[in-house]
């Protein structure tokens, strides 16, 4: 928990950049999760019509403002992401990737590389590998795959040639890299889903590229993740496309489940998600469940969460539905845990609020009690992106 010189420290800080809305009291779940008392982890949102990032976490129940919070970026913002061993944290941004240090002890970040971008690609997603090597990243109306090889010391780059991989379409959405460094996924729009192996040791990392066709012709791939491993394994059980026009009307978003050692698609796949456009895809770090953010439903833009206990009998898997969908605001786009694994958090790119959060139930496993709602800064800052330390 952060100390009571630096919780009064941010909110000085923030008050004076006459954030409206951002101190409005959490909204309070039920199920007697004692959220009020519970502290995250810290967290960092990108609002993208204001061309800031904030970094935040949760003091006893209230958003807090990380020191030295809000930043300015030099360009609108796209993407975020933290390197594994949370020394580092790179923006995407119109104007190219920068690279920012983590102090740890305080969440508090600051600009590398002289403030010059790394790379003058504008990132539509990327992630950093669990070597902290390689952060691979693509670009929307392009066909290229990049890993960009940085030191895992001091985040920079270790050579200025970006390794690269050619897909199978331009219409790229989203990368996720398997949490034991083997294999790359690529969400793909209409074309699908690449499926890409991955050694971090060879000089270009990325092997040949296959796909994963969308279960319906006019269905489109919009987001990719892996299981994390569980203990005693050296590999994930799982990874999951999030793709439209999956299921049956009026909502035709789902979720597919594949096998990970086989690569074959699960019994019971595609799976329901209450939504239209499954923007991002949450596996929890317990291994028990998963969470799926849609952008819209059938009724509007105010999104929803869909949530999965996730079963295994003789090396089968099985996805249950919770019993209920979880609210958040209009428009959401990303779902993060942080790393006291207490919290779920959503931003929602239309407001209402910028910052949805949820701690789990106590009595009903798996279920999202919404006990944080909040601005992340002067509205409308349209909340885009967000990345968690691990």
């Amino acid at each position: 928990m952060r100390t009571r010189y630096w919780a009064c420290l941010a909110i000085a800080a923030l008050c004076l950049t006459g954030c409206a809305g951002f101190w409005d009291a959490p909204s309070t779940g039920g199920g007697g999760t004692g959220s009020t008392t519970l502290s995250s982890g810290d967290f960092y949102v990108l609002n993208n019509a204001t061309s800031e990032m904030v970094g935040l976490y949760v003091n006893a129940g209230t958003l807090t403002a990380l020191p030295g919070s809000p930043y300015t970026l030099s360009a609108a913002p796209i993407a975020i992401t933290v390197a594994p061993n949370n020394a580092f944290l790179y923006v995407s941004t119109v104007g190219g990737i920068f690279l920012y240090t983590v102090n740890t002890s305080t969440g508090q970040l600051t600009i590398g590389n002289s403030g010059q971008a790394i790379s003058s690609d504008p990132a539509t997603n990327m992630q950093v590998d669990p070597t902290n090597s390689w952060l691979v990243e693509g670009v929307s109306a392009t066909q290229i795959l990049s890993a960009i090889h940085v030191n895992p010391s001091t985040g920079m780059l270790a050579s200025n040639i970006a390794e690269t991989a050619v897909l199978p379409s331009t219409t790229f959405q989203q990368v996720a890299i398997s949490p034991d460094d083997t294999l790359v996924l690529a969400a793909l729009g209409s074309q699908g889903t690449a499926v890409i192996p991955f050694n971090p040791n060879n000089a270009n990392p990325f092997g040949a590229v296959s796909n994963i066709g969308v279960k319906n012709a006019s269905g489109a791939a919009l987001s990719v993740a892996f299981d994390p491993i569980p203990v005693g394994s050296t590999a994930p059980r799982l990874f999951y496309v999030g793709e439209t026009v999956a299921t049956a009307a009026p909502n035709t978003g789902g979720l597919r489940a594949f096998n990970y050692s086989t690569k074959q698609e699960i019994s019971g796949s595609p799976y329901a998600i209450g939504g239209l456009a499954p923007y991002s895809i949450l596996p929890f770090s317990t291994g028990d469940y998963v969470y799926v953010v849609n952008r819209q439903t059938s009724s509007g833009s105010t999104g929803v969460i869909a949530g999965f206990s996730i079963t295994s009998a003789n090396s089968a898997f099985t996805l249950t539905a919770l019993g209920s969908t979880f609210t958040t605001g209009i428009n959401p786009q990303a779902i993060v845990e942080d790393n006291t694994h207490a919290f779920v958090f959503a931003v929602n790119f239309g407001s209402s609020p910028d910052l949805s959060g949820y701690t789990i139930d106590a009595t009903k496993a798996g279920y999202l009690d919404q006990v944080i709602s909040n601005a992340t800064g002067t509205d409308p800052v349209q909340a885009g992106a967000m990345a968690a330390l691990h």
